[in-house]
């Protein structure tokens, strides 16, 4: 086995901090909604709770489909062919707003789902208020999602890092005059979060294309496309691989956010500790995630350049690093666990819930950290099947079935609450790395199969 490269361990830590550094940024976002609102009151934690069950898996959704496009421009950046990623970016802006008009027709019916909800009237208009607010943000979302993936795959991250900053500069005061309705605003509460999230994912996208225009690493890529048209063969293309990325990336995330909609008839105490738990642990979450992003990234401009020797240093090396940092936080969630749940509520129920579940989190920090690097090392190689049917099998009939058997029955044990879909979240999460790990390790046997080949034929020259 090829050791861990001091090398690629520092190409991967480049890549990583800025993308790091706008993940934090973004989920800074919604933890600044979620304290913001439960200082309002816990009903309106609770709304945010709720209507997140919703909202976001369509924007991680859309995300995800759309970051099909970061392995296609890496491999294209690393075989050094400009013309290519220009059309590509084109294409995907065109998928990325129909996809956008597409999920705001739907998110206009989102009170026939939350209807359907036993819940309290007040809980159930704050919701659908912010959920209706929020959707008009799909549409500078998905052009903001666009930019920022070609930045990435061209090996630039400290675009998305910049432009995090404007959107959390925004956010927080945005949050401040809508929540608790200053400068002639009504106080809406909860609700609130919905008008600033729109201006947040407006000012990115501007922004955005701003850097793009004056940056100098995309002054190749600022020529139009020859073909201004779309196209639907590649936006197809762009489809079939974004897909799969899309639907893992739908299936984890409502694991976690499905989980207050199953558990909302259970009061707002329960839904607001499981926010408290479920927010941290997004937030923390960017750590491995960013490392994984940047794997893409690497792996994706490896492959282009078909250095096969140094890809399986830079997957191995990804993977290394990767378990280091989840004992490391793991380690801070169990000895910081009372702290982090005062910041976001004042209320004592809802802290003591919230602690005990940081305590479960801890158990999955490890399983999390394996499952997202091997899925984002074989995405930059385009493989991406494999991890469609691997987390549909491991978060749903798993994670999120066991989950509920253990918190909403007593098939097993007594109903445990909140608790049974934490333990189904680390027994799921356990799954789907153990099953990724093995794919993984298939390909980079064929990687090393492909390096003995290509030994064979130098050293059969140089002996001719």
């Amino acid at each position: 086995m090829i050791p861990f490269s001091r090398f690629e361990a520092k190409t991967l830590l480049k890549l990583t901090g800025p993308i790091m550094l706008a993940q934090l940024t973004q989920t800074m976002m919604y933890f600044v909604d979620t304290v913001m609102a439960g200082r309002f009151s816990a009903t309106d934690m609770a709304a945010l709770a709720v209507a997140s069950g919703l909202w976001l898996p369509v924007v991680l959704t859309l995300q995800g489909l759309l970051l099909a496009l970061t392995p296609i421009v890496a491999q294209y950046y690393g075989s050094r062919q400009t013309e290519p990623v220009s059309h590509f970016t084109l294409q995907s802006l065109y998928l990325g707003m129909l996809l956008a008009a597409i999920l705001f027709g739907l998110m206009l019916f989102a009170e026939i789902p939350i209807g359907m909800l036993n819940m309290q009237d007040e809980l159930r208009d704050k919701t659908l208020q912010y959920l209706y607010y929020v959707s008009w943000g799909l549409f500078p979302a998905a052009g903001y999602i666009v930019i920022r993936n070609l930045f990435e795959g061209i090996g630039n991250t400290k675009a998305s890092m910049w432009i995090s900053f404007v959107g959390i500069l925004v956010n927080i005061p945005a949050n401040y005059i809508f929540i608790y309705g200053k400068l002639g605003m009504p106080a809406l509460g909860g609700a609130g979060c919905g008008i600033a999230t729109s201006l947040v994912f407006l000012a990115m996208f501007v922004a955005m294309l701003i850097y793009g225009w004056f940056s100098r690493t995309t002054r190749p890529y600022r020529q139009w496309p020859k073909q201004l048209s779309a196209n639907l063969k590649d936006i197809w293309y762009i489809v079939c691989l974004g897909t799969p990325i899309a639907f893992s990336i739908f299936f984890e995330v409502t694991l976690f956010a499905c989980i207050p909609l199953a558990i909302v008839h259970l009061g707002p105490i329960v839904v607001a500790g499981h926010q408290v738990a479920n927010n941290y642990s997004a937030l923390v979450f960017m750590l491995p995630l960013s490392f994984g992003l940047a794997t893409t990234i690497r792996v994706g401009h490896l492959v282009g350049q078909q250095n096969n020797k140094e890809l399986k240093k830079a997957i191995i090396t990804a993977l290394c690093m990767a378990i280091i940092m989840s004992f490391f936080i793991a380690c801070f969630t169990f000895f910081m666990r009372g702290y982090v749940a005062s910041l976001y509520s004042t209320d004592p129920a809802v802290i003591a819930l919230a602690s005990s579940l940081l305590i479960l989190a801890c158990f999955y920090q490890l399983s999390d950290a394996i499952q997202v690097v091997s899925a984002c090392a074989l995405r930059g190689m385009k493989i991406t099947k494999p991890v469609f049917y691997i987390t549909l099998f491991a978060y749903w009939p798993i994670g999120f079935g066991l989950g509920a058997v253990l918190g909403l029955t007593d098939w097993l044990v007594e109903p445990m609450g909140a608790h049974g879909f934490w333990i189904g979240i680390i027994i799921g999460l356990s799954t789907a790395a153990i099953m990724l790990a093995l794919i993984l390790r298939k390909h980079i046997k064929r990687i090393d199969n492909e390096i003995e080949h290509a030994d064979a034929a130098i050293n059969g020259s140089a002996a001719g």
